[in-house]
């Protein structure tokens, strides 16, 4: 049953790796930042507001950016500090209500029906957790408190920057009839162009379209989904996080790379990193894919499935290395990545192809590496064959 009381809260750091850098130097406040890769080669991961009337925006290639915004300041990506302000973040969350569902590293739902009788309303929550946040890491948080996901997003989007915006049930019909309809979820480009032939530019135009209509056009699923979306229905649930379903890595490259040996080297590393991940998280999947994309742009995708679970990096590799061997290789290459998926826990494993003596070499072995790395950092101990000259590579991404 649809519930009309606004007990979810989304909320969103705003342009959090810049706000960040900005924290950690306070020298780069009121300065236009961009954080990203190279000059050359890099995508904007982030800018601040200051950048925002020159038109930049996360996804625009850095080169183009700078043509707008000339005395930007580029930035490295710091994933590992940003990943620390967000884990304490997520603390103060998770200190309010034990329901939260992270979307990313700067974003999350929180339903706190079960915290407002010793708390206050939802208002009153999203209101102190603003408060604290701020207070312990200076950061701001664009929040929105609705009735259900979908209308809390949009009511934080209202809110942006650094606002709070509160959307009752009695309020959501004239809140979202002046919308734009690409502001829904769902609404992408292709299915704009598509309503637009019906005259449909806002989400009071998408109401007068029939739900056989839209069944019609988009299929059961999706016909139903833009009805709804378009009256404020969201049944869906704010869901903590479960077991992580893949691990992966990928790398963008300065140059575009069409070098065999330097592709597989490049799997090596990354195959081991997604093992000692996989590891790490105590996990083992059986499913090996790789991701290519082109200097055209086009990507490709290739996987396949081992008859048991392993988080050994030379296995990961060896697979790898068989599916790039399979694609199209007269293209350079621009990005290349590596993820394991289709988990299992150890019970679940079919018997193992070797006897019981190799099974726990390998275990050693792999126990042996990740301490050594556990100690003296990721670098102390990679596989041999990286070791000479290898080139300079981007960041990961």
């Amino acid at each position: 049953m649809e519930k009309n009381t606004p007990d979810i809260i989304h909320l969103d750091l705003d342009a959090f790796y810049a706000s960040v850098e900005q924290h950690d130097n306070p020298e780069l406040r009121g300065r236009k930042v961009i954080v990203g890769g190279s000059r050359e080669r890099g995508v904007v991961c982030a800018c601040s507001y200051d950048t925002r009337p020159f038109g930049i925006r996360s996804g625009m290639a850095i080169r183009e950016a700078l043509r707008f915004c000339p005395d930007a300041l580029i930035l490295p990506v710091r994933m590992n500090r940003y990943r620390e302000v967000s884990q304490q973040i997520f603390q103060i969350y998770a200190s309010y209500t034990d329901l939260v569902e992270p979307l990313s590293i700067d974003e999350a739902f929180l339903d706190v029906s079960g915290s407002t009788s010793l708390l206050g309303d939802a208002f009153t929550i999203a209101k102190k957790i603003k408060e604290e946040v701020r207070g312990k890491t200076g950061l701001a948080l664009s929040v929105g408190v609705a009735p259900n996901k979908m209308l809390a997003k949009l009511a934080s989007e209202q809110g942006k920057p650094d606002g709070l915006y509160l959307l009752t049930a009695n309020r959501v019909d004239d809140f979202l009839t002046t919308l734009p309809v690409a502001n829904l979820w769902g609404v992408g480009r292709k299915t704009q162009k598509q309503l637009r032939l019906l005259g449909v530019e806002t989400v009071a135009d998408l109401r007068r379209i029939g739900f056989d209509t839209l069944v019609r056009m988009y299929g059961e699923n999706s016909g139903r989904h833009l009805y709804d979306m378009a009256r404020g229905i969201d049944k869906r649930h704010v869901e903590p996080p479960g077991r992580a379903k893949s691990v992966g890595r990928e790398r963008t490259f300065d140059c575009d790379v069409k070098c065999h040996e330097v592709l597989e080297q490049e799997l090596l590393l990354l195959s081991d990193q997604v093992g000692s991940r996989l590891r790490e998280k105590d996990l083992k999947g059986r499913t090996v894919s790789i991701k290519v994309k082109y200097d055209d742009f086009q990507t490709l995708t290739r996987s396949f499935t081992l008859p048991q679970a392993t988080s050994h990096g030379p296995d990961i590799y060896r697979l790898a290395r068989r599916l790039l061997g399979d694609l199209e290789n007269r293209k350079a290459i621009r990005l290349l990545g590596v993820t394991v998926s289709h988990f299992e826990s150890e019970e679940d494993n079919q018997p193992w192809l070797f006897n019981d003596d190799q099974k726990g070499l390998l275990c050693r072995l792999d126990e042996g590496i990740d301490k050594i790395r556990g100690k003296y950092g990721d670098q102390s101990i990679i596989p041999g064959s990286l070791l000479p000259g290898r080139g300079k590579k981007s960041n990961d991404r």
